[in-house]
This record gives structure tokens, sequence and C-alpha cells, in this order.
């Protein structure tokens, strides 16, 4: 039998990425050490044009009279220890290095710099974001996101910024990114924006990522503006005759064909276009999945509205709380999902955070063919696992999970602690194992649930539900009916976070111990 488990998530948020905050810390130093260095030069600049506008004055006077200037012994002295000495020193120090203080804190801090997968990383983090918050990509370079704080700084992207973007999509074949993003450049160029990026070679990537979608005419159009700016290019020079040479093939192929073969050509053209910017493992609910995460779910009938009640539960008279009654919120009805709020304190939420930070990593899955734990694309985010003999706080938020519950959870997994970032999610998985992965039948499952100000709510694809972050709240749900078979209507998935960061402690308690807690029955109705 399948092991069943309530999922409980203890929810939180920070306001900066976990991290990233070090990465900004490393910038600032070296930006300290760098005006460090840029003062030195300055200062050594400063003794140079000082030392010439001394020699300057005396070597006009010296050469209006040269005899009569080298008459005077002291000029004379002073002449050849200027020659033999001074113009030494100064030597030394024009040749001197002042940038090897800068030089060497740069050297030391490169270890911590983020490489080119990071880079990637982040970037088609914000393609993610763009998909499925359905931002177009002069909101995104402006950075006027949904939830921004409009007192924190942001510089808009650049030319260069988009032109990187386009060129990350379009090394991994993914023309319909590529497109948008090397026409956001083309825009900002158009609007006067001074760029190192030159548009030949932005038109070159944007007319061959809108030929492989399948558009001649616009990538014709392109090529034509291209060779406007350089007659000689060749690949676009051959690109042109081939785009006309299939574009008059094209034309004529339409005007031969019947009405029936036109509205299949038309056909086939929406479903193409439909098709556009999905993701080569594409979901088969990835759509209901992001109208979720916009925001765009079910709406409940008022008859169904009316059974959800939010009262204060004692949890059938348990000691701790018939005199302090913990806040319950249903959130669902089927599955039956509830919010308990103001479960963890905020010095609680700073604790656990201090203990996991230090062993955050990237979060992995059971690989089902392999039996291994991998990271996947799908999975963004960094976990660490805290045992409740660590620190008090651990200890202290396990039991009170088990008397809210009023399940056992000496036989539950450790408290996971994730962390997600901007982009961060899960894609839309079960918390269930329908295939054991060990011999313990342990199970594994990442929920969440925090503070974000734009994005990052946990959404139920199959019934249409979505739970948004609230901070220090708890959610609950099983996973499995009474019986132990699945219940497959709980597959849910983390939304990527636009704006902000957060933070999630999961806890997954096992069927095992709860053999006279939750009694097993054939009446998945229970």
């Amino acid at each position: 039998m399948e092991m069943t488990f309530i999922t409980t998530i203890l929810s939180w948020s920070q306001t900066l990425t976990l991290g990233m905050t070090d990465l900004l810390y490393t910038e600032k130093d070296l930006v300290t050490s760098l005006k460090d260095y840029i003062r030195a030069e300055e200062s050594k600049l400063e003794q140079v044009k000082t030392w010439a506008q001394k020699l300057d004055v005396l070597s006009a006077t010296a050469t209006q009279d040269p005899e009569g200037f080298l008459g005077h012994p002291v000029n004379a002295f002073k002449l050849m220890k200027r020659l033999n000495t001074e113009w030494g020193e100064l030597e030394s120090l024009v040749l001197k290095d002042m940038s090897d203080g800068f030089i060497s804190n740069l050297t030391i801090q490169r270890q911590h710099f983020p490489n080119d997968d990071d880079q990637t990383g982040a970037a088609k983090a914000l393609m993610r974001l763009q998909d499925t918050y359905r931002l177009d990509t002069q909101t995104i370079s402006t950075g006027e996101l949904p939830g921004t704080n409009t007192d924190v700084t942001m510089s808009p992207m650049t030319v260069e910024d988009c032109f990187e973007l386009g060129k990350i999509a379009y090394s991994d074949a993914d023309y319909y990114h590529t497109e948008l993003w090397m026409e956001q450049a083309l825009k900002q160029l158009d609007g006067g924006e001074e760029s190192t990026v030159d548009m030949v070679t932005i038109l070159d990537y944007l007319s061959y990522s809108i030929y492989q979608q399948g558009e001649l005419e616009r990538a014709l159009d392109y090529t034509k503006r291209l060779l406007k700016l350089d007659s000689a290019h060749q690949r676009a020079n051959g690109n042109l005759k081939y785009f006309e040479y299939q574009l008059a093939k094209q034309k004529k192929v339409e005007a031969e064909e019947g009405l029936k073969e036109k509205e299949e050509r038309e056909r086939e053209k929406r479903e193409v276009s439909e098709k556009k910017g999905r993701p080569a493992d594409y979901l088969p609910e990835r759509r209901k999945y992001e109208q979720l995460c916009r925001g765009e779910g079910i709406k409940m009938t008022p008859r169904r509205q009316s059974r959800m009640f939010c009262r204060y539960s004692d949890n059938n008279r348990h000691p701790l709380y018939v005199l302090g009654p913990v806040k319950q919120e249903d959130e669902w009805d089927r599955p039956r999902i509830i919010r308990y709020h103001d479960i963890l304190s905020n010095s609680e939420i700073e604790k656990v955070k201090e203990l996991a930070k230090p062993r955050l990593r990237r979060a992995t899955v059971h690989d089902p063919q392999t039996g291994k734990l991998t990271t996947a694309h799908y999975r963004v985010s960094k976990s660490a696992w805290l045992t409740a003999y660590e620190d008090p706080v651990v200890d202290k938020i396990n039991q009170r999970i088990e008397d809210i519950t009023g399940l056992n959870v000496k036989t539950a997994e450790e408290l996971q602690v994730a962390n997600y970032g901007v982009g961060g999610q899960y894609e839309p998985h079960f918390d269930f194992g329908r295939i054991p992965f060990n011999s313990n039948g342990t199970l594994s499952s990442l929920l969440q649930m925090s503070d974000v100000p734009s994005g990052g709510a946990t959404v139920f694809t199959d019934v249409g539900a979505a739970v948004w972050p609230k901070k220090g709240s708890a959610v609950f749900w099983y996973n499995l009916f009474a019986s132990g078979e699945g219940d497959y209507s709980t597959r849910h998935a983390a939304c990527p976070v636009l704006v902000g960061n957060k933070w999630v402690s999961n806890k997954w308690i096992h069927e095992r111990g709860q053999e006279f807690r939750r009694r097993c029955t054939l009446d998945e109705s229970d």
C-alpha cells in the first residue's frame, strides 16, 4: 500500500534573494576597491601634472636665453640634477602600477562570481517569467513589473542586455524568444539608445529566427533592411535569394490549391501560432498551470463558497489550544485545503533561516529511471534539511505540527527548508510516491507558502485552486485517501516567483505511525 502522509507548509519570506545578496556585497567591495585604485591613479596623475606645469614654465624661460640661463651656476646644477635624478624618479612614478590592490582583490573575489551557466539560468528564468505571467519585453526591459516596490532602484535593460537574452535563446534554438528579445533590442536602438551592438548583427539574428518560425515575408523584410545598412553582407545576400525563392514557391502553391486545402493550411498556421513559445517538454496542463499562476483560477459557485469558513480551532480540545485556539481557514473543499494563520513567529522564522542558509543546495528530484537524486529544470530552488536535535526551535515546530494535525511526526521526514528566488518554481507534480523510491517507502515532495510581492502561488492544476503566500501561516492537505490510495486531485505546482523571494519549510508525515490516529478505510470519501 502506498504510504499516506499529510503535507504541511510553513511559510515566510525575506526581501532579497538568498545567495544573490552575497554577490551584491561582493560587488560593493569591488567597487570600493576600484574607487581606491582610481584615487591612486588620480593622485599619480596630479603629481605628474604638477611636475609638467613647473617644468613647462621653467623651460619656456630658459630657452629664451639658454646661454644666459646656464651662465648661472645654480641653474646649471639644477639642470644636471633634474636630468640625472628627478626625471628618473618621474619615470618610476609613471611606470608604477597602482592597480595591484584592486587586481589582487578582484582575483580573490572572482572565485565567488557567477559562471556562464548561472548567467544562462538567470536569462531563462526571465523568459520563464515572461511566458507564465504574459509580460511583454518592454515591461521587463523597463523593470515595471507587477508588485515591484517603487522605492527599489531599478536600472532598465540596455540594448546589450536584450541582445544577450536573444543570443541565449538562439543558442537553445528557441527562436520564439530570440525574436522577442532581438526586436526589443532593435526597438531601443531605433529609439536612439547608444550601444556597442550594431543594428546589422541584431537584424541578422532577427531575420533568421523569424524564418525558422515559418514567417517568410517578415524574414525577407528584415533581410532587406539589413542589406540597406550593409549591402556586402554575404549571409544576408544568400538569405535574400533563398527567401525570395521560397516565398515565390509558396505563393504558387497557394494559388493552385483549392478551398479545402486553403482551410487546412490556415488551420495548420493557427496551430503553429498557438504553439509558439511552448517549451519542448510541454506539460499537458501548462496552459492551466500558467493561468492559475496569474490568478485566473476557477471561481467557486456561491453555494460552494458558502461552505467555506474561518474559525478558531482547538483540535478536538487539545490542551494547548483550549484557551488559545488557532485561526483556521478553509482554502478549498475538494481536496480539502486548510490554512492555519500565525503558526510561526518572526523570531522562529529567522532562526530556521539562520540554520538553513549555510546548507542550502540546489533542490533535487528522484529520477524514476535510475532511482537517484538529480537536479531538474522544472524544479528551481535551494533546499536544506533540519533535524529536531539541531536546535530547540526545530523540535518546537515539529511538535506544533503534531499538535495541530493530531498525527505522529516521529516517523515523518525531517523539516525541509527551501528558498525560491526570482523565477524559482516547481512544475506540476504529486507528493505521494506512486513508485516507492527505497525500501522504507519514504515519499518526497516540495511544498511551500510565503509572502511574495508578486507570483509564487501554489496551484492545484486538476481542480483549479490557487493558494497564495502568507507569512507565518501553515497549509495542510491530505495527498492520499484514508484507504491509502493516492488522491490525484492533489497534483500541484509552485508558480515562479516574479518579484521578491520565497522561503518555505516543508514537513511530510507518513502513514507509518498513524495506524491509530488516522485509521485505514476502504471508503475513499472518508
